[in-house]
């Protein structure tokens, strides 16, 4: 509980407490402090977990990161890595490129802005990514489809050498990929038999669905993760949908979702079927090739040791 000596003008929180709260799978943010614009928020991170530091239109905040436990790998703007221990400190005032830090073990961090951001986190984000995670359930997935859709993507990303910029637009966009599911009437996404040629119209309009409620946030970092969730059922040769795009013109970070989500479905128990071993996934992965970006189907062979399945 809060305590507040009004004669010192001094607020009390004990251990664990926190003015608010937010929990998402690998990810807890305690509201510390708030006043005049300056948030102070304890982050704790699963090892694992990805986080993220992004420049936006009118962002002129002075921010800090001051590590108390674990380690935290940092990709820098120019794609250098570092890693951040318990000690550490950095700042930027205001940042001026996308900054990703993947949490090599259990992390405990405190994050110091001087403009507000937690309500990004407890409200449109948490909303929309709770609603990814219901749609996936609603469409015959478990729970953690959409968290394995981040991890597996944000692993072929690292390997293909993306940007921080394209790895933290990547983050979002693997995660809220099925999004505009939700506009996809229950009738058709529970459909236990075959689509007709009007309802499969509709279902092939999800990802643009997708990609407007993005929009709608005008959150910089889910502008720029739009076009992944709606390129991600594009195919290389362009047997894919909603735009028939092929090659080159699908974004790379479409590309990485596309095999990690064919992928997942095929090694993933539905209610209609079960799942197939890894190896079989791997071997029909193999056997379309020409659907799938080259260099993303190696980064999948690349971690076949680490894949689930």
């Amino acid at each position: 509980m809060l305590e507040a000596d009004p004669d010192s003008g001094i607020t009390l929180l004990r251990s664990g407490e926190g003015l608010e709260r937010v929990s998402l799978k690998g990810l807890e943010l305690r509201l510390l402090a708030s006043g005049d614009g300056t948030e102070l928020i304890l982050h704790k991170l699963s090892a694992g977990s990805h986080w993220g530091l992004s420049p936006a239109d009118g962002w002129t905040a002075l921010e800090g990161l001051f590590m108390i436990s674990g380690r935290l790998r940092w990709t820098g703007g120019a794609g250098d890595k570092r890693v951040l221990q318990a000690g550490d400190f950095l700042s930027a005032s205001p940042v001026l490129k996308e900054a990703v830090f993947v949490a090599e073990t259990d992390v405990e961090f405190l994050y110091c802005s001087s403009q507000p951001v937690f309500h990004h986190y407890s409200n449109q984000i948490r909303e929309l990514m709770s609603l990814a995670v219901d749609i996936e359930q609603k469409d015959g997935y478990t729970a953690d489809h959409c968290h394995r859709i981040m991890r597996l993507s944000m692993m072929l990303g690292e390997t293909m050498a993306l940007s921080s910029t394209e790895l933290a637009y990547l983050n979002f966009g693997s995660f809220l990929h099925d999004v505009g599911k939700i506009k996809v009437p229950d009738s058709i996404l529970g459909k236990p038999g075959k689509l007709t040629d009007e309802e499969w119209r509709v279902m092939r309009m999800h990802p643009t669905f997708g990609r407007q409620m993005l929009h709608e946030t005008g959150l910089p970092s889910l502008l720029s993760a739009g076009p992944i969730v709606e390129q991600h059922h594009e195919r290389f040769d362009g047997s894919g949908y909603p735009l028939r795009l092929k090659g080159s013109e699908i974004s790379v970070a479409s590309a990485i979702v596309a095999v990690v989500d064919s992928y997942d479905a095929l090694t993933t128990n539905r209610v209609y079927r079960p799942g197939i071993p890894k190896a079989e996934a791997l071997d029909e992965i193999d056997r379309s090739r020409k659907m799938y970006h080259p260099e993303a189907v190696e980064a999948l062979f690349q971690n076949r040791d680490r894949l689930d399945g």
